[in-house]
C-alpha cells in the first residue's frame, strides 16, 4: 500500500517523481515505508503528510500524544500487530473502535482488526513518529526498544540461505557451523540485549521458547509473564548456544537438562543470571532467573510485615537456639525474607552458615555452601558437616526428606538457630508435614520456635490509583467484618503508560506468622489437625494470609482482586 501513497503525492506534485524514486532505493536499502523514507529524506514534513492524507481519504488527523486514551481498550490489540500496522486504539464507542493508522488506506489491517476485535473500525490518521512513540509509551512491558527493534529488522534474513527447516531435527544440526553462526554479530547483539532489556525493566525471569514455526521471547515483571519479541526462527540453534557458551554449557548435548550461570556487569553493578535448558519437542527451552543484588531488599521493615508479626519474627530469628520455618510456593519470596532475617542477625560475633540450592545471592560475613547432590553434598550432608564447623546459625535451603529434618531439628536442640523452607500452602500445614515426614511430634513441638507463610501480591500503581467502589456484600465476601465495610477506601490502578496499563506496580508480601506457642505445642503432642491448629493460632492472634491481604486492602496498597488471586478464603 505503500507506494500507492507515494503515487498521490506526485501525482498531487508535493513530491517529484524523482524524490519518489530515491524514497523507494532508500526502503529496499533500508526497509521502512514510504512515508517515513520521504520524511526521513527532507521531502515532506511529518506534519504535511498527515494533513495530506486525511484531506485525501476524508478522515481526521489526531496527535496520539494530546489524545485522552482509554488504557482498557489498548490490550485489543496486541502489541506485535500494532507494530506491524503502524497503528494504535485510541477508544471505543458502542460497536466502533477508533483507530490511529499512519495508513489509512491500508485496507488489510483493517480487516485484521475488524476480524481479531468484533468491532468496527473508525480510521483517523497520524503520524508514523507519533505512532510509534505511543506504542512504545503504552506496550512498555511488551515492546521491544529501539535498539532492540533495530536489530531484530536488521536480521530478519539472517541464515536464511533457501534452507528449509521444516524437515530439520536436532540431530541435524552441525556443531561446526553452530559455533560459527552464534559468533556472528547479530546473534551476539541480540542475546546481549535481550539480556540488557529483561535487566532495565526489572524482570525476575527470561523465557526463551521454541515452538514448531515460531521462537518467543517472554520476560516475568512482578510475578507476571509478558510476551516480548519473536526472534527468526532460524535464529533457535544459535541463540540457545550463545546462551549455553555463556553459561559454560555443553552446547553439543541437546537431548538433556543443563544448569549453569552468567555473570554479567550492567552499569557498574554485579548481575547473576541462573539459567537452565530444558530439551522439549521443538528445540531447547531456556529459562535464565536475574538475580539483581542492587534490587534486593534486606529491610524486615520493608518487606510487608504488620507490626505485630514483624514483632513475633524478629524475636524468633534473634533466640539462641531453636527453628524458624518459612514456607510458601516457588517463587514468594521466601528466599528473600530468610537473607533479610541473616542480614538482620549478621554480626561480628556470629557463625552463620548457609546450604543452598543454588546460592542466589552472596552475603558479606555468612559462609554459603552450594549444595551439589549429583557428588554426595546433600542438604543433610552439608548439615552433618556445619555441625563441626561450630556454627551458630544455620541456614537450610529446603528441608526435602526425613533425614535433613532430623538433622536439622537435633540442632536447634543443641544449641543452634536453625532456619529453613518448606513448600506448604500455609502455617499450621507445615506442622503435618513434618510429622508426615517422620519426625517425631515431641521433637516438633520442642524444636520449633516459629513457622512463617508468605505470597507475593502486586501492589496498585501509584501514578494511576483511583478510588473503587466496592459493594458492602462483596467486602463481607471476601472477609471484611460489617463494622470494617464503612472505614476505608477500596482501590485499583486504571492502567498508565509507567504500569502498561495492567494497574499494578511492584509487589509486597503478605504474611501468615505463627508463633508456636504453648496451646500450639500441647495439641501438636496430641495429635491435633491442621484446621485445628490454625483456629487455635488465629484465637492467639495469628493473621492469616487473607487477613494480612486484607490489611493492606485497607492501607490502598493492593486491590481486592489480587488478593483473591493469591489466597484462600481463611
Amino acid at each position: 500500500m505503500a507506494p500507492k501513497i507515494g503515487q498521490l503525492l506526485v501525482t498531487h506534485k508535493i513530491i517529484s517523481e524523482e524524490q519518489l524514486l530515491k524514497a523507494i532505493e532508500l526502503q529496499k536499502k533500508e526497509g521502512g515505508r514510504i512515508g517515513a523514507n520521504l520524511i526521513k529524506l527532507g521531502f515532506i514534513t511529518d506534519e504535511n503528510l498527515v494533513q495530506f492524507l486525511s484531506r485525501q481519504y476524508g478522515v481526521p488527523a489526531v496527535n496520539p500524544a494530546t489524545e485522552q486514551i482509554d488504557p482498557s481498550v489498548i490490550r485489543f490489540i496486541p502489541y506485535e500487530v500494532a507494530y506491524k500496522y503502524q497503528i494504535f486504539a485510541l477508544s471505543k464507542n458502542g460497536a466502533s473502535l477508533t483507530l490511529a493508522m499512519a495508513d489509512p488506506s491500508n485496507v488489510f489491517a483493517i480487516d485484521d482488526i475488524k476480524f481479531m476485535t468484533g468491532y468496527n473500525v473508525k480510521p483517523v490518521v497520524a503520524s508514523e513518529t507519533s505512532i510509534k512513540e505511543t506504542i512504545a509509551r503504552y506496550y512498555q512491558q511488551q515492546a521491544p526498544s529501539d535498539a532492540l527493534q533495530d536489530v531484530m529488522e536488521s536480521m530478519g534474513d539472517f541464515g536464511d540461505q533457501g534452507l528449509d527447516l521444516v524437515h530439520e531435527t536436532e540431530d541435524d544440526v552441525d556443531i561446526s557451523a553452530l559455533k560459527t553462526a552464534l559468533e556472528e554479530a547479530p546473534v551476539v547483539k541480540l542475546v546481549n540485549l535481550i539480556l540488557g532489556e529483561a535487566i532495565g525493566r526489572g524482570a525476575s525471569d527470561i523465557h526463551l521458547e521454541p515452538y514448531e514455526k515460531s521462537l518467543r521471547v517472554r520476560y516475568r515483571i512482578d510475578g507476571m509473564l509478558y510476551d516480548v519479541m519473536q526472534p527468526p526462527y532460524k535464529l533457535k540453534a544459535a541463540l540457545s548456544s550463545r546462551i549455553k557458551i555463556m553459561s559454560e554449557l555443553d552446547i553439543a548435548e541437546r537431548r538433556l537438562p543443563q544448569d549453569g550461570r552468567i555473570k554479567l556487569k550492567v552499569k557498574d553493578r554485579a548481575v547473576d543470571l541462573r539459567v537452565s535448558t530444558l530439551p522439549t519437542l521443538f528445540g531447547e527451552k531456556i529459562v535464565m532467573r536475574i538475580l539483581d543484588k542492587s534490587s534486593l531488599t534486606l529491610e524486615l521493615t520493608k518487606l510487608g510485615f504488620e507490626e505485630n508479626a514483624l514483632k513475633d519474627f524478629s524475636e524468633s530469628i534473634r533466640s539462641p537456639y531453636g527453628m524458624v520455618l518459612v514456607t510458601g510456593p516457588t517463587g514468594s519470596g521466601k528466599t528473600t525474607t530468610l537473607y533479610s532475617a541473616l542480614s538482620t542477625v549478621n554480626n561480628v560475633d556470629v557463625n552463620i552458615m548457609t546450604a543452598e540450592d543454588p546460592v542466589e545471592y552472596n552475603l558479606m560475613g555468612v559462609n554459603q555452601v552450594h549444595v551439589r547432590e549429583e557428588i554426595g553434598l546433600t542438604f543433610a550432608a552439608a548439615l552433618r558437616s556445619f555441625l563441626r564447623q561450630d556454627p551458630d546459625i544455620i541456614m537450610v535451603g529446603e528441608i526435602r526428606d526425613f533425614e535433613t529434618a532430623e538433622i536439622a531439628v537435633k540442632a536447634a536442640l543443641t544449641g543452634h538457630l536453625v532456619l529453613s523452607t518448606l513448600h506448604t500452602n500455609d502455617a499450621p500445614s507445615t506442622i503435618s508435614r513434618m510429622l508426615n515426614m517422620g519426625v517425631e511430634p515431641f521433637l516438633v513441638s520442642a524444636s520449633v520456635l516459629l513457622i512463617l507463610a508468605q505470597r507475593l501480591c502486586r501492589k496498585v500503581c501509584e501514578k494511576c490509583k483511583t478510588e473503587e467502589h466496592v459493594p458492602e456484600a462483596s467486602l463481607l465476601e471476601v472477609g471484611f467484618s460489617k463494622d470494617e465495610v464503612n472505614t476505608f477506601t477500596c482501590f485499583k490502578g486504571k492502567g498508565c503508560p509507567a504500569c502498561n496499563g495492567t494497574g499494578y506496580k511492584g509487589r509486597i508480601a503478605m504474611y501468615e506468622v505463627m508463633p508456636v506457642k504453648e496451646e500450639i505445642k500441647e495439641m501438636i503432642l496430641k495429635g491435633g489437625s491442621a484446621t485445628d491448629i490454625k483456629k487455635q493460632a488465629v484465637k492467639l492472634g495469628m493473621k492469616t494470609l487473607r487477613m494480612s491481604g486484607l490489611s493492606k486492602i485497607k492501607e490502598g496498597i493492593t486491590s481486592i482482586e489480587e488478593v483473591l488471586r493469591v489466597t484462600f478464603g481463611d
